[in-house]
């Protein structure tokens, strides 16, 4: 049972970051010196999809809290600086994106507009952040303390964080170039292919600098699993490039999403079946069983969500079906 309730938090984790990640990478693209008018075709290209992707995040919390509360816990209190950046950030982007549009001034538009920039940087650091430390592990004792916060600020952590950073611009951009019209998607799709091979240098820092970690060396249990993810992921990558250089924005749309689902498979899947390794005392590291709530408690936490998954994916299927297709003039403008 706690296995099934591990992959239900692993795919409310992952849906959320593919769908989350061209939020905040589009959010990204507005640093970029468009116009306002271009700025306002992105976000409306947006628009039918941004307060839902964020749905998946409260599933993804409301799965911690009710199925593995000591997890909850010992992540929080380990991870707090992270997962607080994180949260700053989706915050600072919701509001940012549906106050925009309120004050009539040029500049007080651009300054929300700064505000998303800000609040997706932080989003995507800060769960890039929470991913690299996961991997690295943490100075967890057997009484559940952890000792600060520097165990955060590593090398490794900061290039899995960055990592993450250009795996959503690129999600961003690719998003774009299957809603905006003919025109601007060809611009944005060349933006995409040029921050593919960003993507990669900085994938590929994060994994040599993941070999070479002693802590993320002892804190994997399945090696195999660590260094085939990271393969899968790089493949993704050549694919999307490949595919928007032939103009097929669907598949090369798909790729990206699967480059940003990939990292929480990869974490869950090497630590398994652990799932915060301590650094101080191997011994009281918490397994997967250790941090899921009773089986009682899961088993009714399982009748309650049964219909739950269903419900989310149909909603997400509705959206993209009823909204299908490139936006024009006749689409309306949300934000």
């Amino acid at each position: 049972m706690e296995l099934v309730w591990y992959a239900l938090l692993g795919l409310f984790l992952a849906t959320y970051l593919v769908l989350g990640g061209y939020d905040y990478g589009v959010g990204l693209l507005l640093a970029r010196g468009a116009t306002e008018e271009r700025r306002r075709a992105a976000l409306t290209a947006l628009g039918p999809f941004f307060l839902g992707n964020e749905v998946w995040l409260v599933a993804a919390a409301g799965t911690l809290l009710g199925a593995f509360p000591t997890l909850e816990g010992e992540l929080l209190s380990g991870f707090y600086p992270a997962v607080f950046g994180a949260l700053v950030g989706v915050v600072l982007v919701t509001a940012g994106v549906q106050l925009r549009s309120r004050p009539h001034g040029a500049s007080a538009r651009a300054a929300w507009d700064r505000v998303v920039v800000a609040g997706s940087l932080l989003a995507a650091l800060g769960w890039g952040a929470l991913l690299g430390g996961l991997l690295q592990g943490l100075p967890l004792h057997a009484d559940g303390h952890v000792d600060g916060v520097a165990h955060l600020f590593t090398p490794f952590v900061a290039a899995v964080a960055l990592a993450m950073l250009t795996l959503v611009a690129v999600q961003g951009a690719t998003f774009l170039t299957l809603r905006l019209p003919a025109a601007g998607a060809a611009s944005l799709a060349r933006v995409a292919r040029r921050l593919v091979p960003v993507a990669l240098t900085a994938v590929a820092a994060a994994t040599v600098l993941g070999l070479l970690s002693d802590r993320v060396r002892a804190a994997v249990a399945r090696p195999a699993v660590a260094v085939l993810l990271p393969l899968a992921l790089v493949v993704a990558l050549l694919v999307a490039r490949a595919a928007l250089g032939q103009g097929r924005s669907g598949v090369a749309f798909t790729a990206t999403s699967a480059a940003l689902a990939l990292p929480v498979v990869l974490v869950g899947a090497a630590l398994w079946p652990r799932v915060l390794f301590s650094t101080v005392d191997p011994a009281a590291s918490l397994t997967v069983a250790d941090g899921a709530a009773s089986e009682p408690t899961l088993s009714l936490l399982g009748w309650l969500v049964l219909p739950l998954v269903p419900a989310l994916l149909g909603f997400q299927a509705m959206c993209w079906w009823v909204f299908r297709g490139r936006t024009d003039g006749r689409a309306p403008v949300y934000w």
